[in-house]
């Protein structure tokens, strides 16, 4: 027997050899429109999430924002701190999700963003696609998703865990945030890759990417031109978003500088070019040689 042969695989169902968390179809999210947020590590995912929930909120929407990384800090700009995870709420009640209720694992942030970090096992255990799917469980349990307009789904950046795919089991379309040097992008060929796979066999579909800290998009264009995506927004690398998080505030709540609402006018029309409807994307991503030749090695 090998290694794998007590593993159940999601062949034909989630991508072929699959052993990802599986989630049951009658907890996907239904009604509201689902959006998730990819990108490496440290690429920014959290402020776009952040700032696009304020901006959806600003624009009248009932929004759920959900973090789906162990450092549970998604949310931190919209709340003012670091929120309890799931997990871990979890945990104190002993796995008895029936003894929760909704403020114990959901706080309104500004402009009335309904806030929940899922969080995710300690470091080389368990599975961040379990943590996903009981929070959404839990969720639908206390029916916080019926007078939901707009979810938000900020990833973490690892494309091969299944706390990276399971949030594509419920998205509408998924969001890429980069940056425009090579390390970023070659990381939105693979998940553009992971995405497309997962497309096979869920409704999820690849909106667009944003070019974020950047101050030029030539080198993002490129690629995009060349496998057939679209750049949908461009977030310049102003230091009053790096202060906004120093000051634990999203950018609208920020004082009326110059580049702050420069900034909030360019996730008002993120959020209304995905409120509206984004084209579905199926871009061909680059073998990694290619990829390289492109972009160069620096």
């Amino acid at each position: 027997m090998s290694p794998r042969d007590d593993i159940p695989s999601l062949k034909g169902q989630d991508g072929e050899g699959s052993v990802q968390v599986h989630q049951d179809p009658s907890m996907r999210i239904e009604g509201a429109k689902v959006f998730s947020v990819y990108g490496k590590g440290g690429i920014g995912k959290s402020t776009t999430s952040s700032n696009l929930s304020a901006a959806f909120a600003q624009m009248g929407k009932r929004v759920l924002q959900i973090g789906c990384d162990p450092k549970h800090d998604s949310t931190f700009t919209l709340t003012g701190q670091l929120q309890p995870t799931v997990i871990d709420i979890l945990k104190d009640v002993d796995f008895h999700p029936e003894e929760l209720r909704p403020e114990d694992f959901v706080t309104e942030g500004w402009g009335g963003v309904q806030c929940v970090e899922a969080g995710g096992p300690p470091a080389g255990t368990g599975c961040g696609g379990y943590v996903v799917g009981q929070t959404v469980k839990l969720l639908k349990q206390h029916h916080m998703l019926e007078d939901t307009d707009v979810v938000i789904f900020d990833v973490l950046g690892d494309v091969v865990c299944g706390g990276f795919a399971a949030p594509l089991q419920h998205a509408d379309r998924a969001l890429i945030v980069t940056a425009n040097d090579f390390d970023s992008i070659y990381a939105m060929n693979r998940i553009i890759a992971a995405v497309q796979a997962k497309s096979n066999n869920y409704k999820v579909r690849l909106a667009g990417c944003v070019a974020n800290r950047s101050r030029e998009t030539d080198e993002v264009d490129r690629y995009c031109a060349k496998v057939g995506f679209n750049r949908i927004a461009h977030m310049p690398d102003f230091d009053a978003i790096r202060r906004s998080r120093l000051k634990k505030k999203t950018l609208f709540e920020m004082p009326d500088e110059e580049d702050i609402v420069m900034a909030r006018k360019e996730y008002v029309r993120m959020a209304e070019t995905l409120w509206n409807g984004t084209e579905p994307l199926a871009p061909a991503p680059m073998e990694d040689r290619d990829i390289f030749e492109l972009l160069g090695f620096d």
